[in-house]
């Protein structure tokens, strides 16, 4: 049976678990098998998501899972998103996430970001978390990688006002390193704009993603959507498995300067 959650498309013989390790064949069907199980919890200010110009000074609380279906090998998150934490989370149902997002309003809480590891692959979990929420008046935010098929987004879109999308970089190369695809990255980005506040993530490594041909070419796509769209340029550090040097300041500055040229705000991240 095939998994049509994201373009992975895994063919999954009964019992299998997916790529991305958050989903599963079971019987005639493919379910998402850590709904409701979280790894970490936190009451986080809103611009760690980043959103720099979604209610900014205020608090979300975050919640995350496990699994990812890329493999960046920057990944500041692999010890839950390149993981199977099974059999190690606690669980919680939609109710109990949307009852303990109302009682920490009075510390500044707005609402629940899915974040941390690869939020969209429990799509099930954010749209049965996020009507709960709605109704409560509660914000709803998604961080994610936007490497999920359309069809998953319109189940989540009606119930999600922000969206943090990470688009690494803009050649099918560096797609190919992080294991993703950038196509449907950029399908996902055009159509979450049209009903959401979006801001994008890039992530700058050296040598891998942060020529200024690059982001020529990625801020003009990011334009031709809405040049009002907020573009978060990040330092990157070594992590995980990759270990070149951190990005230096001048190179972020050299790149803010090329996605201003089309793009209204560009925000430097981690400097």
């Amino acid at each position: 049976m095939k998994c049509e959650t994201c373009f992975r498309h895994c063919a999954l013989a009964e019992g299998q678990i997916g790529w991305c390790k958050a989903r599963q064949r079971v019987g005639d069907v493919i379910v998402d098998r850590n709904y409701g199980k979280i790894s970490a919890l936190a009451l986080d200010p809103i611009e760690k998501k980043p959103l720099a110009f979604f209610h900014p000074g205020s608090m979300i609380l975050s919640v995350g899972s496990y699994g990812c279906n890329l493999a960046c090998p920057f990944c500041q998150n692999h010890a839950i998103a390149q993981r199977d934490l099974d059999g190690s989370c606690a669980w919680v149902t939609p109710e109990q996430l949307v009852e303990k997002a109302v009682s920490l309003v009075p510390r500044g809480n707005i609402g629940i970001a899915f974040t941390y590891n690869e939020p969209m692959l429990s799509w099930e979990f954010i749209r049965d978390t996020g009507r709960l929420a709605k109704a409560r008046g509660l914000q709803v935010v998604v961080v994610t990688n936007g490497s999920v098929t359309l069809p998953v987004l319109e189940k989540v879109l009606p119930y999600v006002d922000a969206f943090n999308i990470d688009l690494k970089g803009f050649s099918n190369a560096y797609y190919d390193y992080v294991s993703g695809n950038l196509e449907t990255v950029k399908r996902f980005i055009e159509r979450a704009a049209t009903d959401a506040h979006v801001e994008l993530t890039t992530l700058v490594v050296p040598g891998k993603n942060d020529s200024l041909e690059e982001m020529e070419a990625l801020s003009s796509f990011v334009a031709s959507i809405s040049p009002s769209i907020p573009l978060h340029l990040t330092r990157y550090f070594p992590r995980w498995k990759e270990e070149t040097p951190a990005t230096s300041i001048e190179t972020l500055q050299a790149l803010q300067a090329v996605a201003l040229r089309h793009l209204d705000k560009v925000v430097l991240g981690n400097v």
